[in-house]
């Protein structure tokens, strides 16, 4: 090799080397426990909570350094598939399944009190999220062709059923999915999104806290029961992703990920995508995303036009801190990480 080709080549190396290193990765904070975790709520750079399959819910206080664990008394079968942390000490827990129970504590656990309960047969509640620490929305698949909507004002003491008032119709085999509490998202002042997949795969967006919705259709793969949107994630109310695939086929990697600027009425194929199948998707910085599935998590700097795997290693969950910068993601076997620059 001439002098000039190996000066070529050492650039290259040097110039490959640096772009690896931007790239964040993942440390392990918690493992080994018999629960699979889909809930996950940060509130600071300090408290985090989490909640998963077998009736267990997680907390930590010092920054993911220890953890609290208990499985709830009376729910020890509930798999708690989201969880909405207004503190360390307040929190809402809600199962997927009949009976749907929402239960809250305000003692950091050491009680948790039923807020809600339906007991009807065909309930199946799939995330909830918050505008404050008082106003919220939860959603669940549909009944008798009717997407469940409940609402609370007083944040979690009570709930109601807006799902007739709403009006929202979804196609036969066309519903959410309860694969990390983040196929919802709520946005200053009364702006929310829903995503829907199973035979058809929509956006359903609300200006006026869920009064009234328009439906936006989405490219991504869908057909089958176990394909569509399983996350959304918006810097505004313009701007945002969804995410998604075939749980079935978790590698395959065609038409699971999509970019939108207008509220979901267009959409941007990316220019390289997610590894495969992605159940959860996060806005880590302004055009800094990860997503996460069970074949891996992938990382994008520019807004997820393009992707790149930083780990193998699947997970269900993903989210930032709502006040800092705390980057939290947790999966099966109650495997809890962090991630770091």
């Amino acid at each position: 090799m001439t002098a000039k080709g190996l000066l070529t080549f050492l650039v290259v190396i040097l110039l490959v080397g640096r772009v690896q290193a931007q790239h964040p990765r993942l440390r392990v904070l918690q493992g080994g426990k018999s629960t699979s975790i889909r809930g996950l709520s940060v509130p600071d750079d300090s408290v985090a909570w989490v909640s998963g399959s077998n009736g267990w819910v997680g907390r930590t206080t010092d920054g993911g350094k220890t953890w609290d664990w208990q499985q709830v008394v009376g729910h020890e079968t509930k798999d708690f598939r989201d969880i909405e942390a207004f503190s360390r000490d307040t929190a809402l827990l809600m199962n997927a399944g009949s009976p749907l129970v929402i239960l809250r504590t305000t003692d950091g656990g050491r009680s948790w009190h039923l807020a809600h309960r339906d007991e009807r047969p065909a309930i199946f509640v799939d995330g909830m999220d918050f505008w404050d620490d008082r106003r919220g929305l939860a959603y669940g698949d549909p009944i008798d062709g009717l997407l469940q909507l409940l609402a609370t004002e007083d944040g979690g003491r009570t709930w109601h059923d807006i799902s007739q008032q709403a009006g929202i119709r979804l196609a036969e085999g066309e519903a959410g999915f309860a694969a990390s509490g983040t196929g919802i998202r709520t946005l200053p002042g009364g702006y929310a999104f829903i995503a829907t997949g199973g035979l058809q795969s929509r956006l359903l967006h609300t200006t006026d806290y869920g009064h009234t919705w328009i439906a936006e259709d989405c490219p991504i793969i869908q057909g089958k029961a176990s394909m569509g949107i399983f996350s959304i994630a918006f810097q505004d109310e313009r701007h945002g992703i969804a995410v998604g695939g075939d749980y079935q086929q978790d590698r395959h990697a065609e038409d699971v990920v999509f970019v939108t600027t207008d509220s979901g009425a267009s959409w941007r194929r990316p220019i390289k995508a997610t590894g495969g199948y992605r159940s959860a998707v996060e806005y880590v910085g302004d055009r800094q995303l990860v997503a996460a599935g069970t074949s891996g998590v992938d990382y994008s700097s520019d807004g997820g036009m393009t992707w790149e795997a930083i780990s193998r290693d699947g997970y269900h969950v993903v989210r930032r801190a709502k006040k800092g910068h705390w980057i939290l993601l947790a999966g099966a076997d109650g495997r809890i990480a962090t991630l770091q620059p």
